[in-house]
């Protein structure tokens, strides 16, 4: 096992040493405002910034603008996705309306309409890499991130074999027109704060 801490926390561990459910279970006593998942078989924990929270609350209320409050959203919640060891648990899922938690409480993939993710620091790597594969390779519709360090998000669409076939991208504070996906959205992002 690897420890490193800087602005993060990694721990990495070979394929067999610890299954996902029980990963979970030890991820539990995770120090207050950590955002802690798992990527490719490795945990990252990443202290939570009000920065983060803001664009992930903005994103959260268009949803609920758009699809009214019973809209099925996810926020930090383990969702495992394909690849090997994935349970990421994105800053903003949002779920068909007929999708239905399994016996252990989770949200299945297939049910995920869209993910936005909001870059941290320490872990944007996963967001514009093995994470945008896992949403593509799980056919997620849109994928968004929003990057607070360079002040722009981008749209990933069309998802085919492991990637997306489409992306936009945008400034914060111009529109992120999302009206031609199934997310038929308008995503303002002129209160997205910047880092």
């Amino acid at each position: 096992m690897t420890v490193v801490e800087d602005d993060r926390i990694e721990l990495a561990m070979s394929e067999n040493d610890v299954p996902l459910d029980k990963l979970f279970e030890w991820l539990e006593i995770a120090p207050e405002g950590h955002k802690s998942e798992v990527v490719g078989g490795v945990v990252f924990m990443v202290p939570q910034r009000q920065t983060h929270w803001d664009i992930t609350r903005r994103i959260v209320r268009a949803l609920e603008d758009q699809f009214g409050m019973d809209v099925k959203v996810a926020s930090d919640v383990r969702i495992d996705f394909p690849g090997e060891r994935n349970a990421f648990c994105p800053d903003v899922a949002k779920l068909r309306d007929d999708a239905v938690q399994d016996d252990k409480g989770r949200w299945n993939h297939e049910d995920v309409e869209f993910v936005a993710e909001v870059i941290s620091q320490g872990t944007g790597m996963n967001d514009y890499g093995p994470k945008k594969t896992a949403y593509a390779t799980a056919g997620v519709p849109v994928y968004v991130v929003a990057d607070p360090y360079t002040a722009r998000c981008i749209a990933y669409t069309k998802p085919e074999d492991g990637d997306y076939t489409e992306e936009v991208r945008v400034p914060f504070g111009t529109d992120l027109d999302l009206t031609k996906t199934p997310l038929e959205l308008v995503l303002k992002t002129d209160g997205f704060p910047r880092d």
